[in-house]
């Protein structure tokens, strides 16, 4: 017995990724072989040399603008194509300015536009062709989940979680099986009958899982089908830990320890943090006389506003921000900020849309009171209500608070204290996963936050 094919969303994504370069490699290629005077000098070194710096200029762009981002439902084929171009133009405008400034070299104009134009209607006729393709290979798995008892209160939600809301999981949930000692042994025709691809397992314990459904679960193994975990499933496909599922064993699955991270780890950490606040802090100085002057005409009052927050081992701190709110925002008591909230001037609108309100945090990276990439960090009030909430809230303090985090990149704006504990599941995964791979993608998923004005 075996399962039809079934691509994932990471096998998709190399698809496309592969057609991609593909496209990018020979349009630089022909690119290089035409446009560039080398001025009687060796070509090949600097073809090889421009092919590798426009790809991965290229990439850098296709991350910031989400173009891989396949888990999200694109608004239309139109809007999808136009940042393509956008992409495409923006590349060959960094591709001629780095190497000219490098390497003096001067282009021919006719295949330059030639360049501009071709290659972005190359990756667009690529792109629907991918589209085309995928509507007769099927990608979303057929589930039947598995659930007890312990798990039985949260089902709709896991459920939805599953199949995906704006989020495209490639998961269909077709049956549910509450195991049980009054349940009827789940048979494997069933699974055949439903046509099943995946079981998902969300229980406290598997002491009191039967024979049979042991054997069956063994069985779809050995058969090709899928056979994982919901807490697995969560955290692979929306990268934080669902907390409702596993309250018992969450510092099981954190892996938590107190142990000083490789030496090259740190070495690393630090020269990239050292980077980060080197840009941030110039462009911090550069803007405070334009905010200066805006703010007196925009935005009567202080030009910075400060508030303890909570850092490492709980810790509280200074932060300085650029204020964004009305004088005496908080006259009526501590209050979470919301998407639209009131108190938020016209001028602090835009710095925060920006988020050049965050520019003044690089003196609490440079005081050791916080990192560029971490949680973000929380006021005493609102943290010891989360601590009430959920226990785990005081182990996103086991490092240091960031300006921008896994959280508000991959999350929505929050705004009570339900978003917060979504959020806290996000800085779980960063905690647990915390690596210069991902404070890289941080970086450009917040270049993509700002540009699309989501989060906070």
């Amino acid at each position: 017995m075996s399962t039809k094919p079934l691509l994932n969303t990471l096998e998709r994504k190399s698809i496309l990724f592969l057609g991609d370069l593909t496209l990018i490699g020979i349009s630089l290629r022909n690119f290089v072989l035409r446009a560039v005077d080398y001025q009687n000098e060796d070509p090949l070194f600097y073809q090889i040399t421009i092919v590798a710096i426009g790809v991965a200029i290229y990439f850098v762009l296709a991350y910031i603008f989400e173009t891989y981002n396949l888990e999200k439902v694109p608004k239309s084929i139109t809007y999808s194509i136009i940042r393509i171009f956008t992409i495409t133009f923006l590349f060959t405008i960094s591709i001629v300015g780095v190497t000219t400034f490098f390497f003096a070299f001067a282009y021919w104009q006719l295949y330059l536009l030639v360049f501009i134009i071709f290659c972005p209607i190359q990756l667009s006729l690529w792109r629907l062709l991918f589209n085309y393709i995928f509507k007769f290979v099927p990608t979303t798995k057929r589930v039947l989940y598995i659930y007890d008892e312990t798990t039985k209160d949260s089902l709709e939600k896991n459920l939805d979680y599953i199949n995906g809301d704006d989020n495209e999981t490639y998961y269909k949930v077709v049956s549910t099986y509450l195991n049980s000692e009054d349940s009827d042994p789940i048979s494997e025709n069933k699974l055949i009958e439903k046509s099943i691809d995946s079981c998902i397992i969300n229980t406290r314990s598997y002491n009191h899982f039967s024979k049979q459904m042991e054997n069956m679960l063994v069985n779809s193994l050995l058969s090709g089908k899928e056979v994982l975990t919901y807490t697995s499933f969560y955290e692979s496909t929306y990268e934080a830990l669902p907390i409702d599922s596993h309250n018992d064993s969450l510092y099981e699955i954190l892996q938590l320890s107190n142990n000083k991270i490789h030496y090259l780890q740190g070495i690393a950490n630090f020269a990239f943090n050292f980077f980060l606040t080197l840009v941030s802090g110039i462009a911090f100085l550069l803007s405070i006389p334009f905010v200066f002057l805006l703010n007196i005409f925009f935005n009567p009052g202080p030009l910075f506003y400060t508030q303890l927050r909570v850092g490492k081992h709980g810790k509280e701190y200074k932060v300085f921000k650029f204020r964004s709110m009305v004088v005496d925002a908080e006259k009526k008591g501590a209050k979470m900020a919301t998407k639209n909230d009131a108190r938020v001037t016209k001028f602090g609108k835009v710095l925060r849309k920006f988020r050049v309100d965050e520019l003044p945090q690089v003196w609490s990276i440079i005081r050791g009171d916080m990192s560029f990439i971490g949680p973000r960090p929380e006021r005493k009030v609102f943290v010891d209500k989360l601590n009430k909430v959920t226990p785990f809230y005081n182990v996103r303090h086991l490092v240091k608070p960031g300006i921008s985090g896994w959280a508000q990149v991959k999350y929505k704006y929050g705004e009570n204290l339900e978003d917060s504990i979504r959020k806290l599941e996000y800085d779980l995964y960063y905690i647990k996963n915390k690596s210069v791979v991902l404070d890289l993608r941080i970086i450009f998923k917040t270049l993509s936050t700002i540009l699309f004005s989501r989060g906070v």
